[in-house]
């Protein structure tokens, strides 16, 4: 992992984050360890080059290093924390957003016996990481290096990145969410639905019935795979996205709250209260204190 960790530190110096020309690759450093981060984790395979992180979905965490991979199929919320970095050896590492579909297409195409059914249905997963699986990710980084060769040769790469994954141990969890018609998929359709319309009323019965799911199937699966049930993930857009509104466009806490569908300001304001520990006015004054000393 060494070759890998030098190809990120080489394109992260002197910044932390480095979202790079190929739009599913996103690389970071960071310096010291960081308190735990509210964030939505797409589906997603993050490595960890030097250093450690962690994150955690309802009661779950996960910890990663050079070692092992983290790996999200569906838009999870969470929070994440590095938790092994100092200044001379950063925590290094990179983010690549999955293509469902790919991996889908892979599958079908690809001799793999079918999915079985997996032990633990979390959306997220620990996976070993290999030398099989590093490579395709420093020539990928390499490529950086020749922007004219990018159209060409990165999606060679990335279709080899989601066929690595197909043949690690994480493969029947990537498969099953991935496979039309299992209840993790509709599950992602319902996530996707969510993520899309979270300012209007949710009515169960209607995204049960766009999903083709029941309710109690709908509520099961989902919390399996959430740790939250829609409602509460409905929620959690809305207060990340009204968090977004006030810190990026000045919003007032009332115009946030009335964007992301909130009817009651002061409903809004205790449920903001107990998910960022701070009402919002002093929420987002601190966001930007610690941002101007940064």
């Amino acid at each position: 992992m060494q070759t890998l960790a030098d190809a990120i530190a080489h394109w992260t110096q002197g910044r932390e984050d480095y979202p790079t020309p190929i739009a599913n690759l996103f690389l970071y450093r960071r310096n010291q360890p960081t308190p735990p981060q509210v964030c939505l984790v797409e589906p997603s395979i993050v490595c960890v080059a030097q250093g450690a992180k962690q994150l955690v979905i309802g009661e779950q965490s996960y910890r990663y290093d050079a070692r092992r991979f983290m790996v999200a199929a569906l838009n999870l919320p969470g929070s994440t924390q590095v938790l092994e970095a100092q200044p001379d050896r950063p925590c290094l590492g990179l983010v690549y957003k999955l293509d469902l579909r790919a991996i889908a297409e892979l599958s079908a195409h690809s001799k793999l016996a079918a999915p079985a059914e997996i032990a633990s249905q979390g959306a997220a997963a620990i996976g070993s990481m290999t030398p099989a699986l590093a490579h395709p990710f420093q020539r990928l980084i390499a490529l950086l290096d020749e922007p004219e060769s990018l159209p060409v040769l990165a999606p060679l790469i990335e279709r080899e990145i989601h066929y690595r994954l197909l043949l690690s141990d994480q493969s029947a969890r990537l498969r099953q969410i991935a496979s039309a018609g299992s209840q993790s998929f509709r599950v992602a359709r319902a996530l996707d639905w969510l993520r899309e319309h979270y300012a209007l009323p949710l009515r169960v019965d209607e995204l049960t019935a766009r999903v083709n799911m029941s309710t109690s199937n709908l509520h099961l699966h989902f919390r399996q795979l959430t740790a939250m049930s829609p409602l509460q993930y409905q929620k959690w857009l809305r207060l990340n996205e009204a968090r977004r509104l006030m810190l990026n466009e000045q919003l007032d806490a009332a115009s946030a709250a009335f964007k992301v569908g909130y009817e009651s300001p002061s409903q809004f304001s205790r449920e903001y209260s107990r998910l960022f520990r701070a009402p919002p006015k002093r929420d987002i004054d601190t966001m930007r204190r610690e941002a101007a000393v940064a």
